[in-house]
């Protein structure tokens, strides 16, 4: 920004003296804008020209171009106004000095006057313009800046801690065995193995212990539940004493 403001500066004061210069004298008292611009390619004559066809348009030319320059912030037209600047009065003093057959200065006004200072003080601060300005930045460069803009990362939050006990001091429960600080969680059982060893079992018998069992239901004991009839033989009185 302020690159741009001080080649505007610049580029200003170097078109108005550029556009300034035909009014003053060039050459032994003779104005700028007596000269007739067709005169810079036939040859300088003692003809007087017209003021829109003389030296001042295409010095009006370059200012017109400084202009549409810094709106637009483009170095390539503020210098390219210095170079036409800086052409045409090169050139007229190269016509000059074929005409008069030699260029000279004179503090008294005679040779080359201050017309022809300003021309060349316009074109070369028209130059220094263009190079001061920084110009515009291209798209693809902007598109760039915003893009980085876009990716900057965010700055981490800062977050106030919870007020409480911190929950990772506290003990946590097993969801599977006693709960956390259970004194008998020291004496549980470890974690089942099922590749390991298992605790012996006992299983009863089938038919041992029936007689226990019915002994129980009777509220005696193995020997006092079964009946009496069980325990007698056969009969005594021999085979002919049965029943008839």
């Amino acid at each position: 920004m302020i690159r741009n403001v001080a080649g505007a500066v610049l580029a200003l004061a170097g078109a108005t003296a550029a556009v300034l210069s035909p009014f003053r004298a060039w050459y032994d008292g003779r104005h700028g804008r007596d000269y007739a611009l067709d005169e810079l390619f036939t040859g300088i004559s003692e003809v007087r020209a017209d003021l829109w066809w003389s030296l001042l348009l295409p010095f009006a030319f370059a200012a017109l171009l400084t202009l549409v320059g810094l709106v637009l912030r483009s170095r390539l037209l503020v210098a390219l106004a210095g170079l036409v600047v800086l052409g045409f009065t090169v050139f007229w003093m190269v016509r000059v000095g074929q005409y008069e057959g030699s260029l000279t200065v004179g503090g008294d006004g005679t040779g080359l006057g201050d017309g022809v200072a300003n021309a060349l003080g316009g074109g070369i601060l028209l130059l220094l313009g263009a190079l001061v300005m920084s110009g515009r930045r291209r798209k693809r460069e902007r598109r760039e800046g915003r893009r980085e803009v876009l990716r900057e990362p965010e700055e981490p939050r800062a977050y106030a801690s919870p007020s409480g006990p911190d929950p990772r001091a506290t003990p946590v429960s097993d969801p599977y065995g006693a709960p956390a600080g259970d004194p008998r969680e020291a004496s549980s059982p470890g974690p089942y193995d099922p590749y390991g060893s298992e605790p012996t079992r006992t299983f009863d018998v089938p038919g041992q212990g029936r007689d226990r069992d019915q002994g129980r239901e009777w509220g005696k004991g193995p020997d006092q539940g079964q009946d009496p009839d069980r325990d007698q033989g056969p009969d005594q009185s021999g085979p002919g004493t049965g029943p008839r």
